[in-house]
């Protein structure tokens, strides 16, 4: 119980009382009777101010009048309107020794104070007074994503910007559209050069991070956990902060929250997923039809498309994705639940220069017992699992799909099935309307396993009990293709099971309902490529239009094109950067007695840019000496000098094209 008391010698203009902590007892705060309308402004923003407050009553009694009334204040465990677990908007002060984040919304006792000389985190009771000489910065952030430490300094990231997507379960969900990395390194200044070079190679990765795609977050729901797991949860859950409720695979800033975990700031700590959110409404006959597609990205083994493939020992796999399918119409919501993932087992395929580098199978004694390890994590929990691979059967994937099936075989029960479908083969490049082949196959399995639904009272109805695990190479664009059709397929059972559809009903009979579906799916898979490869999706124009257009075939080159370039000079840098992100890459004095980024002689120098220019100086010179040879025998032989020195920098360049690639530094994969 807390005790509040006030008393004033005489009225003053604007009345505040003066709260402290006393015995336990009812709280007793007077007002003049001259200040009637301040005391009942201020009366509002108390009983805000105690809502963060255990429970106590308020009593208010007037000069005039001995009546006492009793106003119950909420606690933090009170689910009252209005009640914020998170501040929603903060003011970020930055001064010269110090951020300061003060909560806009609602009324708190404290602030949020971080020093910029070594990101140490306190609570402060005031702001520093302001002069002259003591201007801070002060704007307007939405958010804290989190503190890294790097070898000296530490950085606190924020989100200044953010946009509203639109909603799910009836809460707002916001999209990263800026943020910003705040420096707290100014002990840098007493540092050794050593630990200053060190600090400035992590800071470039760390400005490299500040462009990160497809962040979304929500203040009052759990992004983390589809409907199900939700549900499973019941209303217990909503009491814990939504960082504690959240699943850890799938919380992108997991790591960098650890410094605010640790000082137990639960206002503060925003969950952030990485991923994508989409929906849209489209009228059905007299109904709305809400649809909502979101992806969850894991954090186990992110990274980008070359330097993350396959499985780790612990059978955690790259570019692993649940894409959860929501469905609401006349307060029935149903949600279908789907998954990609990398082949589980240890395989690379390390850039050199070459358009497609080979596949390469790693420790190949372990496929099996990382197989099933991956497997037994996805029944535990998703229940049952039918693992669709959609790899060529032959050449260097054909050899990836080979194995796949040799450690599927001793894993594969009534639980776990298995079936390769040789999407190049079966459907070329324009006919992908033949995935109606390995829908059949798998059409037992969907209707058996079904999907989650929740009555207009809330109730659950069914559960879904199975899920499709779809892979390609990439799991990207095949995959992306074989998901859109398995999900339309299952809205339309929704659909005629709510009695919206008849028996023979189609989405493509509705043409408006028809497009939104193909674009919701499109830029789905165009987000999840970006995050991947860093380019959308290939053969996209059939997920967005239902066909193969050559407008959409040129792109696709144009997008291989790129992917080309990014895997070979960009991606090593921002591999680096996820990894530090993540956790993937702790840095630590005590281990980094020198920089992690060194390098051998050949690196030192190797510069694709330099050995580019060199060979085409070398052919135009050649070119340059062949016109006068015939004048003259020597620059006949000098046009040869200049050819066979462009031949001979190109053959090197190609025998050591892992050299001159942007590789990632920091962390070494465990196999």
């Amino acid at each position: 119980m807390l005790s509040i008391a006030a008393r004033w010698p005489s009225p003053p203009r604007n009345p505040r009382p003066q709260i402290a902590p006393s015995s336990p007892s009812p709280a007793l705060i007077y007002f003049p009777s001259s200040s009637s309308r301040s005391s009942a402004l201020f009366l509002r923003l108390l009983l805000t101010r105690s809502a963060r407050r255990p429970r106590t009553h308020l009593r208010l009694i007037a000069p005039s009048s001995s009546r006492v009334t009793d106003y119950p204040v909420m606690d933090d465990t009170d689910k009252g309107e209005g009640e914020k677990k998170l501040y929603t908007r903060l003011r970020l002060w930055q001064f010269n020794d110090k951020y300061i984040l003060e909560p806009i919304e609602g009324f708190s006792d404290s602030y949020l104070s971080i020093s910029r000389f070594d990101g140490s985190i306190s609570l402060t009771d005031e702001l520093p007074k302001c002069s002259t000489t003591l201007s801070p910065n002060v704007r307007t952030i939405f958010g804290v994503i989190g503190m890294l430490k790097l070898v000296v300094g530490a950085y606190l990231l924020v989100v200044t910007e953010r946009e509203c997507v639109g909603s799910y379960l009836g809460h707002p969900i916001y999209k990263v559209t800026g943020m910003q990395i705040l420096p707290c390194n100014h002990s840098l200044n007493s540092s050794s050069a050593e630990q200053k070079k060190m600090e400035a190679e992590f800071s470039v990765l760390l400005n490299a991070a500040e462009g990160t795609s497809g962040l979304y977050f929500s203040y009052d729901v759990n992004l983390t956990l589809c409907l199900q797991r939700l549900h499973e949860l019941g209303n217990e859950s909503k009491a814990v902060p939504l960082w504690r409720q959240a699943e850890p695979r799938f919380l992108w800033n997991s790591y960098m929250l650890e410094a605010l975990i640790d000082n137990k700031l639960d206002s503060y700590m925003l969950p952030v997923i990485q991923g994508s959110f989409h929906n849209f409404q489209a009228a059905v006959g007299q109904k709305i039809v809400d649809v909502t597609l979101i992806a969850r990205r894991c954090t186990r083994r992110t990274g980008t498309r070359m330097w993350r493939r396959g499985a780790d020992t612990e059978g955690y796999v790259a570019n692993f994705v649940e894409t959860e399918q929501m469905l609401q119409i006349n307060g029935f919501t149903a949600s279908f639940v789907q998954v990609r993932g990398s082949m589980p087992f240890m395989w690379e395929q390390i850039v050199d220069l070459t358009y497609k580098p080979k596949f390469e199978i790693v420790r190949p004694e372990e496929a099996s017992r990382v197989a099933e390890r991956h497997f037994l994590d996805l029944s535990k929990k998703y229940g049952s699992v039918v693992a669709v691979d959609l790899v060529n059967k032959h050449g260097g994937e054909g050899r990836l799909s080979e194995r796949f099936a040799n450690v599927m075989q001793p894993i594969q029960n009534e639980d776990i099935r298995y079936i390769h479908f040789d999407f190049h083969r079966i459907c070329g490049h324009i006919h992908f309307e033949r995935l109606s082949i390995l829908y059949s196959q798998i059409e037992d399995y969907l209707n058996k396993h079904g999907y989650f639904l929740l009555n207009d009272k809330g109730e659950k109805v069914t559960s879904q009990t199975g899920i499709v695990r779809t892979n390609c190479i990439d799991c990207l664009d095949r995959t992306n293709v074989t998901q859109s059709m398995i999900g339309r397929k299952m809205l339309e059972l929704q659909l005629k099971r709510l009695g919206l559809f008849g028996p023979d009903d189609t989405i493509s009979a509705y043409p408006f309902f028809d497009s939104s579906f193909k674009n919701l799916w499109a830029n789905h898979g165009d987000d999840v490529s970006i995050q991947y490869s860093g380019t959308p999706a290939l053969k996209g124009d059939f997920v967005r239009h239902g066909k193969r257009t050559v407008h959409g075939i040129l792109k696709d080159g144009w997008n291989a094109l790129a992917r080309y370039y990014l895997n070979n000079f960009v991606d090593g840098t921002k591999q680096d950067a996820i990894d530090l992100l993540q956790g993937h890459y702790i840095v630590s004095l005590s281990r980094d007695v020198s920089s992690p980024i060194k390098e051998g002689a050949l690196e030192t120098y190797a510069s694709f840019r330099l050995a580019f220019v060199l060979v085409l100086s070398g052919l135009m010179f050649a070119l340059m000496s062949l016109r006068q040879a015939h004048n003259d025998v020597l620059h006949l032989f000098l046009s040869l000098v200049w050819a066979g020195l462009s031949l001979g920098i190109a053959a090197f360049v190609r025998a050591n094209g892992r050299v001159f690639t942007n590789r990632p530094r920091l962390f070494k994969s465990r196999h």
